[in-house]
Protein backbone atom coordinates (compact mmCIF):
# COMPACT_ATOMS: atom_id res chain seq x y z
CA UNK A 1 0.00 0.00 0.00
CA UNK A 2 1.29 3.37 -1.05
CA UNK A 3 1.37 6.31 2.02
CA UNK A 4 -0.02 9.88 0.43
CA UNK A 5 1.05 12.00 3.01
CA UNK A 6 -0.96 14.78 1.60
CA UNK A 7 -4.35 12.78 1.91
CA UNK A 8 -3.42 13.45 5.54
CA UNK A 9 -2.69 17.32 5.07
CA UNK A 10 -4.47 18.84 2.75
CA UNK A 11 -7.04 20.64 4.81
CA UNK A 12 -4.35 21.72 6.83
CA UNK A 13 -5.99 25.00 8.38
CA UNK A 14 -3.28 28.22 8.06
CA UNK A 15 -0.38 26.44 6.12
CA UNK A 16 2.69 28.65 6.60
CA UNK A 17 3.79 30.50 3.57
CA UNK A 18 7.53 31.11 2.42
CA UNK A 19 7.85 33.37 -0.64
CA UNK A 20 10.66 32.53 -3.18
CA UNK A 21 14.22 32.75 -1.94
CA UNK A 22 13.38 32.95 1.62
CA UNK A 23 14.93 30.64 4.39
CA UNK A 24 13.01 27.89 5.59
CA UNK A 25 15.38 27.09 8.45
CA UNK A 26 19.20 27.12 8.25
CA UNK A 27 21.44 24.54 9.24
CA UNK A 28 22.93 24.15 12.70
CA UNK A 29 19.53 25.61 14.16
CA UNK A 30 17.30 23.80 16.59
CA UNK A 31 14.41 22.31 15.15
CA UNK A 32 11.31 21.60 16.85
CA UNK A 33 8.61 20.88 13.60
CA UNK A 34 8.92 19.19 10.19
CA UNK A 35 6.84 20.43 7.47
CA UNK A 36 4.74 18.54 4.50
CA UNK A 37 4.93 20.52 1.37
CA UNK A 38 1.10 21.24 0.08
CA UNK A 39 2.74 23.82 -2.58
CA UNK A 40 5.90 24.97 -3.86
CA UNK A 41 9.37 23.89 -4.57
CA UNK A 42 12.14 23.99 -1.79
CA UNK A 43 16.05 23.59 -1.81
CA UNK A 44 17.38 21.57 0.76
CA UNK A 45 21.54 22.43 1.35
CA UNK A 46 24.22 21.74 3.15
CA UNK A 47 27.31 23.78 2.98
CA UNK A 48 26.10 26.12 0.92
CA UNK A 49 25.71 22.64 -1.45
CA UNK A 50 22.04 22.09 -2.94
CA UNK A 51 21.37 18.42 -2.05
CA UNK A 52 17.60 17.76 -2.76
CA UNK A 53 14.66 20.12 -4.11
CA UNK A 54 11.68 19.02 -2.34
CA UNK A 55 8.31 19.13 -3.75
CA UNK A 56 4.82 18.70 -3.26
CA UNK A 57 4.19 15.73 -0.55
CA UNK A 58 7.41 15.68 0.40
CA UNK A 59 8.61 16.20 3.83
CA UNK A 60 11.74 18.73 5.17
CA UNK A 61 13.10 18.62 8.70
CA UNK A 62 12.18 15.38 9.77
CA UNK A 63 15.86 14.98 11.06
CA UNK A 64 15.00 17.14 14.05
CA UNK A 65 12.00 15.10 15.17
CA UNK A 66 13.70 12.17 15.02
CA UNK A 67 16.81 12.25 17.17
CA UNK A 68 16.28 16.25 18.36
CA UNK A 69 19.36 17.44 17.37
CA UNK A 70 20.05 20.72 15.76
CA UNK A 71 19.26 20.67 11.68
CA UNK A 72 21.44 19.18 9.59
CA UNK A 73 20.34 21.17 6.46
CA UNK A 74 19.58 25.03 4.92
CA UNK A 75 16.05 24.67 3.48
CA UNK A 76 15.15 27.65 0.81
CA UNK A 77 11.76 28.25 -1.12
CA UNK A 78 12.73 28.20 -4.74
CA UNK A 79 9.39 29.00 -5.03
CA UNK A 80 6.45 30.51 -3.29
CA UNK A 81 5.53 27.80 -0.80
CA UNK A 82 2.62 26.39 1.72
CA UNK A 83 3.86 24.07 4.37
CA UNK A 84 2.22 22.56 6.88
CA UNK A 85 4.45 22.29 10.03
CA UNK A 86 4.34 18.96 12.07
CA UNK A 87 5.53 19.06 15.86
CA UNK A 88 6.70 16.24 17.64
CA UNK A 89 3.45 15.70 19.07
CA UNK A 90 1.58 14.95 15.62
CA UNK A 91 4.55 13.23 14.71
CA UNK A 92 4.16 10.90 17.82
CA UNK A 93 0.67 10.29 16.90
CA UNK A 94 0.86 9.62 13.37
CA UNK A 95 3.86 7.30 13.66
CA UNK A 96 1.54 5.22 17.05
CA UNK A 97 -1.58 5.03 14.82
CA UNK A 98 -0.41 5.08 10.80
CA UNK A 99 2.15 2.61 10.44
CA UNK A 100 2.48 3.69 6.61
CA UNK A 101 3.92 7.02 7.57
CA UNK A 102 6.22 5.51 9.30
CA UNK A 103 7.58 3.22 6.38
CA UNK A 104 7.34 6.94 4.28
CA UNK A 105 9.53 9.05 6.86
CA UNK A 106 11.83 6.28 6.60
CA UNK A 107 11.63 6.02 3.13
CA UNK A 108 12.43 9.71 2.71
CA UNK A 109 15.49 8.89 4.76
CA UNK A 110 16.92 6.28 3.18
CA UNK A 111 16.30 7.65 -0.46
CA UNK A 112 18.43 10.96 1.01
CA UNK A 113 20.95 8.83 2.12
CA UNK A 114 21.63 6.97 -1.14
CA UNK A 115 21.74 10.38 -3.21
CA UNK A 116 24.22 11.59 -0.66
CA UNK A 117 26.68 8.75 -0.84
CA UNK A 118 26.51 8.94 -4.81
CA UNK A 119 27.81 12.47 -4.59
CA UNK A 120 30.30 11.76 -1.98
Amino acid sequence: MEFNILNWFKDFENPLTFKTGETIFSEGTPGTVMFVVLDGKIDIQTGGNSLDVAGVGDIIGEMALIDASSRSATAIALEDCKLAPVDERQFLYMVEHTPYFSLYVMKVLVERLRRMDTVS
